[in-house]
């Protein structure tokens, strides 16, 4: 078989070849030149970043009959049997299949004896995290007083689980991923040189997948190469890589953010019958949300973008979605993610990650109409009290009239303002929860109640916000009574209220109806029902209230009075 994958016929030869390191390339050429170099180097980094390769291109020039020089000639019999793998004073060992004692003792015996052909023995060990804790002990001493004429080099994807006994004796360099720009740059001059036409979208979107790896493009490019026709166009990478168009990612978010359910679950449908893997879709989409975040804080971040090219679709969405909604989007779908990674039935996570998602935008303007109404509300409210103020100061003045003509009360409920939300407060509903109720219930609700909120919030944000400032006023074992501000509060709520009862319930450990009241209505409904209950108890001299409680009861009310029987 005489073709070879393009990241074998393209594996750097010279430093300068290695594409993305320039901060430790230019150091092992300074090292080299002023013959300053380490007896031994740990290379850690993801995988397809060039640590073998800046490994092999070390021995060539150290070994190089021109040295000392930054760059190997590839020309002298030294470079050119390296290269080619026929001179054995360089050592290449996969630490995966030889991780026992004996494979590093029997390097330990061989390495005291000098090299044959070039100055240096060089043993490259790759994956060396592999290698068994006893294999690295039996390795320390050779680490720590080697030979003059040997060097190790240490290839890693995993450094924390090289042993710190180990890793002291070593000078380490961190590979990083490689840039986007310079995978894609990379790949220019490999398809310039091998005459295949690739377009720019297709180039980009071999990068994307890359994640950092300039072995990974590479790979990726042969195949597309192999799966395209004529020219590799975006719709080929997509085939071999499995990823998802960022046409159809931003049609997608523009669904989710235009509250079109149905469009948003059809192109779901659509992506997963035509054979894309859910989980990668997801992972495309939260990139996709991040770089629209970034780019829409500061659009010149562009050059740093993961998932997406900064095109006027791209543009026009950054313009019509919110920050907030954006970060919102993201939290969802990254807790889609975890949930699918357990899951047989992924689809049916993302459906309803995108259903929340969809949904968020009409409850996200309810605090704001919630703040307009109350604010409405407390002007009505202060106008009351100034009217109440008055009439005090008129009733302290003349005593007299006031205790001849008490003023007939009159039933509190002022007509609701322009865009006031009406409740109806069913009072049956709660007469019967009073009935039934049970103070030790109460009391479970009300020590539970802040562990309720934090997990609501986390939960749903939007429902969170209309419960945040009610508190729990009476319970039966089916039903709670919940004291609102206003009955605006309680219209919110309504629209919230399935998903605060599942909540309330899974913290409590039981199903309860959630029944609310503003706090108002609330009190003249409570002194109601009190003063009629006491009325249906006939009180003889026993039963008469202490002067003690009825005195406490004036000071502090009802609400907060506790009486304890000794």
């Amino acid at each position: 078989m005489s073709y070879q994958a393009l990241y074998r016929v393209w594996r750097p030869k010279m430093f300068e070849d290695v594409v993305g390191q320039a901060h430790i390339t230019k150091t092992l050429q300074n090292a080299i030149v002023q013959e300053k170099f380490s007896h031994a180097y740990i290379f850690s980094g993801p995988r397809g970043t060039g640590k073998t390769s800046a490994a092999k291109i070390f021995a060539k020039t150290i070994n190089c009959e021109q040295a000392p020089v930054k760059e190997p000639c590839n020309e002298c019999a030294s470079c050119r049997g390296i290269q080619d793998g026929s001179i054995n004073d360089i050592i290449e060992m996969d630490a995966a299949s030889n991780t026992s004692v004996e494979d590093i003792r029997e390097i330990r015996d061989r390495v005291k004896y000098a090299a044959s052909s070039v100055p240096y023995k060089v043993y490259i060990i790759d994956e060396v995290h592999m290698i068994s804790t006893s294999a690295f002990n039996a390795l320390l001493k050779t680490l720590e007083e080697p030979p003059k004429h040997v060097v190790f080099i240490l290839a890693t994807t995993e450094p924390h689980k090289i042993p710190m006994t180990v890793a002291s004796r070593c000078q380490r360099f961190d590979f990083k991923p490689i840039s986007n720009k310079s995978i894609v740059e990379r790949m220019r001059t490999v398809i310039e040189t091998e005459q295949i036409a690739v377009s720019d979208e297709a180039l980009e979107t071999v990068a994307l997948a890359a994640e950092g790896g300039m072995r990974d493009a590479l790979s990726i490019l042969d195949q597309a190469i192999s799966y395209s026709d004529d020219q590799v166009e975006l719709d080929d990478v997509l085939a071999v890589t499995g990823g998802v168009a960022q046409g159809i990612l931003t049609d997608v978010v523009q669904a989710m953010h235009d509250e079109d359910v149905q469009k948003a679950l059809s192109l779901l449908d659509e992506l997963i019958q035509n054979g894309k893997d859910p989980a990668r879709f997801v992972y495309d989409l939260i990139y996709f949300l991040r770089d629209l975040l970034l780019y829409k804080s500061a659009p010149a971040l562009e050059n740093i973008l993961e998932r997406a090219i900064a095109d006027d679709p791209f543009k026009q969405l950054t313009d019509a979605v919110t920050n907030d909604w954006i970060q919102d989007a993201i939290a969802h779908l990254n807790q889609c993610q975890q949930e699918i990674k357990w899951s047989t039935s992924p689809k049916v996570f993302i459906e309803i990650a995108i259903l929340t998602i969809t949904k968020q935008g009409s409850h996200q303007e309810t605090p704001a109409n919630a703040s307009a109404v109350d604010s409405e509300a407390m002007k009505q409210l202060t106008g009351r009290l100034e009217q109440l103020e008055k009439e005090l100061t008129a009733l302290k003045a003349s005593p007299a009239a006031a205790n001849q003509q008490a003023p007939a009360k009159e039933p509190r409920r002022p007509s609701p303002g322009p865009g006031r939300n009406r409740y109806n407060v069913p009072y049956e509903k709660i007469r019967s929860v009073l009935d039934a109720a049970e103070r030790s219930i109460l009391k479970d609700v009300q020590s539970k109640w802040a562990s309720f909120l934090s997990q609501l919030k986390s939960t749903s944000a939007p429902a969170h916000a209309t419960i945040q400032d009610s508190k729990p006023a009476a319970a039966s074992s089916e039903a709670l009574v919940v004291q609102f501000k206003y009955d605006i509060h309680c219209a919110l709520f309504l629209d919230n209220r399935e998903t605060v009862e599942s909540v309330l319930a899974s913290v409590i450990g039981k199903k309860q109806t959630i029944i609310p009241i503003p706090a108002n209505d609330w009190q003249e409904l409570r002194d109601d029902y009190i003063s009629k209950h006491e009325q249906s108890e006939p009180k003889d001299d026993q039963q008469q209230e202490d002067p003690v409680v009825t005195e406490a009861r004036k000071l502090v009310g009802d609400e907060l009075l506790e009486i304890y029987d000794e």
